[in-house]
């Protein structure tokens, strides 16, 4: 897979996607979390926390393949990402909210995806030396994540007629790109697509469920409102498959295919799951009143 898709089209596809998350931000989207700080704390903790430790339990009760089990704990550890917010504006999410999440997420994720990622391959690849993210490849990280956001922001904010105008081609060419680069894993590992989907299908699909009803259910338990609760549930629910892709098939990061596979089934099931998720949770909002 070392080819020029993974060494130019995968992180030139990242920072086109991450540039167009960064040109639907603001500052506001950060001063926002003191508007709803119980939210913010519970929706964080369910991803930093939550997620993956629930997923290393089902990686082992499914007893999967060392590098699917990786694969599957860079998932658990990645933000949501833009699908989460279309997701609730769809479904009556709070959006605002949704964006904050989102943008705060992806910071922390700058810290946390590599240190879950790390403790994953020490645990189920103790005697590989070539995967996992050190100093240097966090660096990489930050840079792939962080700096296009930046730069989105920067623009919205000197020129936001420019950010508007931009952010429909920058998603078009971003899924262009993308999807090159995952054709282009499909069809080395093309042999194995049909086992892979069977080793990772259901633990994958639990794993979404799971994200989902967390996410929504436990800011509902607290006494959070719904479209908040609709927003953290797609936050949550949805991980930023694209950034797990690229994290592992990048030839500078952990340069494997194979701990790319969860994250590519995932990217197909999270579809139809929060589809079927956000049409289960508005068709149970309260009736409204009948006047006589």
């Amino acid at each position: 897979m070392d080819s020029w898709l993974t060494t130019v089209g995968l992180p030139v596809a990242l920072a086109i996607v991450m540039l167009g998350l960064g040109l639907g931000l603001t500052t506001a989207d950060f001063r926002r979390v003191a508007t709803y700080p119980l939210l913010m704390l519970v929706a964080l903790g369910c991803q930093v926390v939550v997620l993956p430790a629930i997923c290393f339990g089902l990686v082992l009760a499914f007893d999967l393949r060392p590098e699917l089990a990786v694969g599957m704990m860079l998932l658990a550890a990645s933000p949501g990402g833009t699908t989460a917010n279309l997701y609730s504006h769809l479904f009556g999410g709070h959006v605002a909210v949704n964006v904050t999440l989102t943008a705060v997420n992806s910071v922390l994720a700058v810290v946390t995806l590599p240190l879950v990622v790390n403790l994953s391959t020490d645990y189920f690849l103790p005697d590989s030396e070539s995967v996992g993210l050190q100093f240097d490849k966090v660096l990489q990280v930050f840079a792939i994540v962080l700096v296009p956001v930046a730069v989105g922001m920067a623009v919205r904010t000197r020129f936001p007629g420019l950010a508007d105008r931009l952010a429909g081609p920058v998603k078009i060419l971003s899924v262009a790109v993308l999807v090159a680069v995952i054709v282009g894993a499909v069809l080395k590992e093309r042999a194995n697509l049909a086992d892979y989907f069977i080793a990772v299908g259901a633990v994958v699909l639990v794993f979404n469920v799971i994200s989902l009803v967390i996410g929504y259910g436990v800011p509902r338990l607290l006494g959070v409102g719904r479209p908040e609760s609709i927003a953290s549930g797609m936050e949550i629910g949805i991980h930023n498959s694209t950034l797990a892709i690229a994290v592992a098939i990048s030839p500078s990061l952990l340069d494997s295919t194979r701990i790319a596979i969860p994250a590519a089934v995932y990217g197909i099931v999270m579809f139809f799951t929060a589809a079927a998720f956000g049409r289960l949770v508005t068709r149970r909002r309260e009736p409204a009143a009948v006047t006589p």
